[in-house]
């Protein structure tokens, strides 16, 4: 079985200006390119699990992120970091309706589990906010590898 630090985007990889969906608005939190390289070098996928209720709201489009995702994930592999996977919700409660992997619930973490074998147990999360933290707890990550970022 495999292992993952599941990272949050928004406010964990990225400053966190709401709904960043363009290159020129993005910007690396100082100090995730040398989190994410200890992990890997200590076996761990990279995996990002991101709320992006911004495409429900049509503030921009699935297109939009993917693009941003591509180039963010180019800009990891330039210094050797491999990102496994993204995960995203594109979900709002009150637009969409509810969903199982908008966080706080555990869907896209239960999603990579399938995906990729992993054993939760073994599993650390870093989010920005409880409902991150919350979605690791539901989905079986032990308490003392959940990590609010601030």
């Amino acid at each position: 079985m495999n292992k993952a630090l599941f990272l949050d985007r928004d406010g964990v990889i990225n400053v966190d200006r709401g709904y960043v969906f363009r290159i020129d608005d993005f910007e690396f939190i100082p100090g995730i390119f040398e989190l994410c390289r200890k992990y890997q070098s200590e076996g761990y996928l990279i995996i990002v699990v991101t709320n992006q209720a911004g495409i429900a709201r049509e503030l921009y489009s699935e297109e939009d992120f993917e693009g941003l995702t591509d180039w963010m994930t180019d800009r990891f592999r330039d210094r050797g970091i491999e990102i496994a996977k993204f995960y995203h919700c594109p979900h709002h409660p009150y637009i969409t309706g509810p969903c199982d992997c908008r966080k706080p619930e555990p869907g896209m973490l239960l999603q990579a589990v399938r995906d990729f074998d992993l054993d939760i147990s073994q599993c650390v999360l870093v989010g920005d906010n409880e409902s991150d933290l919350e979605a690791g707890r539901r989905a079986g990550i032990k308490e003392e590898n959940l990590h609010l970022f601030v």
